[in-house]
């Protein structure tokens, strides 16, 4: 497995526009999603629920604040 990569919020925002990129929020409760989430952003538990259906290639971002 690959070493996380920090890219910028610009990168981001961009590859969240575009599809190219899942942006989930790393917080494992709903209240501190609802807190902290960004525009674009899923919460961790359904990141979890959709992984099954994810492809291998599918570029992930996670966060937390």
């Amino acid at each position: 497995m690959d070493d996380p990569v920090r890219i910028k919020p610009k990168e981001v925002a961009d590859s969240i526009k575009t599809g190219r990129a899942l942006l989930v929020c790393a917080y494992d409760s709903d209240e501190r999603f609802d807190m902290f989430h960004l525009d674009g952003a899923i919460p961790l538990s359904e990141f979890e629920s959709r992984l099954p259906s994810l492809l291998k290639e599918q570029e992930l971002i996670f966060y937390c604040a």
